[in-house]
């Protein structure tokens, strides 16, 4: 027996089929407002009972999340279910609700939940609600799992793991991206993290990476709890009012020959200065001042436009706030209520160049508002990169959004990575929503 065929044996051995948990629901419950492909995954995720919706930003989830929630909690006269989000998204929830006709009512603690319904809160304060008190429980942006340190997560999916009804919402993951798939399965009460990896993944040098054998079975295995989604054409519906519009990316190389190095003006080493986390944080300190600079002029040279910057460390954000006439520094020292009224303030014309960091805005925010964005530098995340440029880049965008990317020539292969596992992504994605459409069509039939 080959190879292949053990380790499919193997695979065989291991696969478990999610059962559906909920109910089924007569299509004539779903709020009119949502579309007919999104109706269709709510029902189907209804009937799941624990499954994920991975849209790409600007699908609706957050609709589409409300009402699983009231869907799911319906034939209980007290069901009680708990939207978990990211502060100022809260915000956005709430108004969202209003529009499918459901009271979803902001809450700091238990005590607020007075009686059925939907209730929504933020991350910081979901440890505080026990688990009994729901019937139901969505993660909105539930990347942000990874994001926590190991204790916080494992807390968090201990937290809700008696809730009946789970749902994690996000935009579509990597398939390699092991983090977000082992904590949302985990979340879901699927598969735990150890299980999966030695399932599904192999560990080299580089990291954890799908083996090569076992993407069409953790595909297949996926599509009974998972629904992946780029566009309504993934589910054979007409792209409508989904198109994206064009968007322009120019990668601006600023010259470190005359950069600050150590305590002197040196002339900065060559490219085996990016080699390791050190050397790369080293030149970003070094050419703050030139990269700042140009991002400024960036700004200035449109002056009617609203503007969006992202930094990666606290000088670059301090700089910028500083040198940009009404820029709003939104930071980490910040309260979580704060930065919240300083992002949707943001996200209403409030404020004209918002500075921040992708960790603490760069998830759930619509910011449509605005149709230019910098990276005054770029780390190696692929996925900080694309969720930061799709609050701009999004469906319900009228507009062409411009983003702009500030290095230093020595940084040239930081881009070139960003765009390469932004291409390799692509194709898994395009793999993995392929492979789990007709799938979860047959599942739901």
């Amino acid at each position: 027996m080959s190879v292949y065929a053990d380790y499919a044996t193997f695979l065989a051995s291991k696969r478990r089929r999610v059962e559906p948990l909920g109910r089924t629901v007569d299509p004539g419950s779903v709020h009119p407002r949502l579309h007919d492909w999104q109706r269709e995954l709510v029902l189907w995720a209804v009937r799941t009972g624990r499954a994920a919706l991975w849209w790409d930003t600007g699908l609706g989830k957050s609709g589409a999340q409300i009402e699983w929630a009231r869907l799911s909690i319906e034939p209980n006269p007290a069901g009680n279910a708990l939207i978990v989000a990211p502060l100022a998204v809260c915000h956005q929830t709430v108004e969202e609700a209003a529009k499918l006709d459901v009271d979803a009512t902001y809450v700091r603690s238990p005590d607020q939940v007075t009686g059925p319904g939907v209730w929504v809160t933020n991350y910081e304060m979901a440890m505080r609600f026990p688990a009994g008190l729901f019937d139901a429980v969505v993660l909105d942006e539930a990347s942000i799992l990874k994001a926590h340190d190991g204790k916080t997560r494992n807390a968090l999916i201990k937290q809700f793991a008696g809730v009946p009804y789970r749902l994690a919402c996000t935009a579509t993951p990597a398939p390699n991206d092991v983090a977000e798939l082992t904590s949302q399965a985990e979340f879901l009460g699927l598969m735990s993290r150890r299980e999966m990896l030695s399932t599904y993944f192999v560990h080299d040098e580089d990291g954890w990476r799908l083996k090569r054998h076992a993407r069409g079975p953790m595909f297949r295995w996926m599509a009974t709890w998972a629904a992946a989604l780029r566009s309504p054409a993934d589910l054979g519906h007409p792209d409508g009012d989904y198109q994206l519009p064009p968007l322009h990316i120019r990668t601006h190389l600023i010259p470190t020959s005359a950069a600050r190095w150590g305590d002197g003006l040196f002339e900065l080493p060559g490219a085996s200065a990016l080699h390791g986390v050190t050397g790369r944080a080293a030149v970003r300190k070094a050419t703050v001042q030139e990269r700042c600079a140009h991002a400024v002029g960036l700004v200035a040279a449109e002056p009617g436009e609203t503007w969006l910057l992202w930094a990666g460390r606290n000088d670059e954000a301090e700089l910028l706030a500083r040198e940009i006439p009404g820029a709003v520094n939104v930071h980490g020292a910040m309260s979580p209520e704060e930065k919240a009224e300083l992002l949707v303030a943001f996200a209403r014309g409030g404020i004209r160049v918002l500075v921040t960091k992708p960790s603490i805005a760069g998830f759930g925010m619509n910011w449509q508002v605005a149709a230019r964005t910098a990276f005054v530098g770029l780390s190696d995340s692929y996925e900080q990169y694309y969720q930061a440029i799709r609050r701009l880049w999004r469906y319900g965008q009228t507009r062409e959004v411009h983003a702009h990317i500030v290095l230093t020539d020595l940084e040239a292969p930081i881009a070139e990575n960003i765009h390469r596992k932004e291409t390799e992504a692509d194709r898994l994605i395009a793999e993995l929503v392929s492979a789990m459409s007709p799938i979860r069509k047959a599942l739901a039939a």
